[in-house]
């Protein structure tokens, strides 16, 4: 068994899961493994396989994991040999043979980063429409063993155990979140939460209301954000040491140096757009 990180662009992407009709990253690396003959026949995916968590649409990651039965010659530089550069494999694990990348998380961890530009001062940042320490206050508070049921469509497994933490960044307050796994669209809820009481539109009481045992629905529910600005970061296992593949992670980065340098173009032709509509 080997285990593979895997960074990747969400954006192109119907989510990681593999779905009837529509692209996702799943499919992607299975394509993949179909051209590199480590999926046989008519096999849906390689014996034993198993990825960390499955991420919704538009979110990107940089260190999914994803584990299978794989030959030894399949090193992430070979595995990218058939991929597209909107996915990238970057280090890789031998594990035992009951690996299970699923189960065997000990944790999991994510950043949101929320758009809110403001001025610095020596406590923070504070912004007309968004208070860092606001925002610090909530997270404390949703910190820890709660029952989450309000921030997920899922009706089991809704009680963790999360760590939270939020930095200033520049434009972004940027939110990092870990526990043993995340319930579906907890995260974009929970960033529309913490903005929410951030800009003064809530209360910090909401967030007790929240966490109550009294079920939130219609208006008094909590949408996702969007899920571009979200990224999850690592997935820990005890005992296993990653290998970084130094080719292919001089790749991945290169990868996504282009996309950040997309990402700044359009960003400047839509600061001139706003610019010439003043005029």
């Amino acid at each position: 068994m080997r285990a593979f990180r895997i960074a990747y662009d969400g954006r192109p992407f119907h989510g990681f899961q593999r779905q009837p009709d529509v692209p996702t990253v799943e499919d992607t690396l299975f394509e993949a493994l179909r051209e590199l003959s480590v999926i046989d026949g008519d096999a849906d995916k390689p014996p034993g396989y198993a990825a960390a968590g499955r991420t919704d649409a538009g979110v990107s990651a940089v260190a999914q994991t994803v584990a299978f039965e794989a030959p030894g010659w399949l090193t992430p530089r070979a595995l990218n040999s058939e991929l597209p550069g909107s996915v990238r494999a970057w280090a890789v694990a031998d594990v035992s043979d009951g690996f299970h990348a699923t189960h065997d998380a000990a944790s999991r961890s994510y950043r949101y980063y929320l758009y809110a530009p403001g001025s610095t001062d020596g406590g923070g940042t504070t912004t007309a429409d968004f208070d860092d320490d606001r925002a610090r206050r909530a997270l404390s508070r949703l910190s820890g063993i709660h029952d989450f049921h309000n921030l997920t469509p899922d009706e089991r497994g809704t009680e963790r155990d999360l760590d939270l933490s939020g930095v200033r960044e520049g434009r972004f307050f940027v939110v990092d979140a870990t526990a043993g796994g995340f319930p579906r669209a907890f995260l974009r809820r929970l960033a529309t939460l913490v903005r929410s009481v951030a800009t003064g539109a809530a209360s910090i009481d909401r967030i007790d209301h929240v966490l109550g045992e009294e079920p939130l629905t219609g208006p008094e529910g909590i949408p996702p954000a969007p899920p571009e600005p979200l990224l999850l970061r690592t997935v820990e296992y005890p005992g296993v040491a990653f290998d970084v593949d130094p080719e292919a992670a001089v790749r991945t980065r290169e990868a996504f140096a282009e996309r950040r340098r997309q990402g700044a173009v359009l960003d400047r032709v839509a600061g001139d757009v706003i610019d010439r509509i003043r005029e």
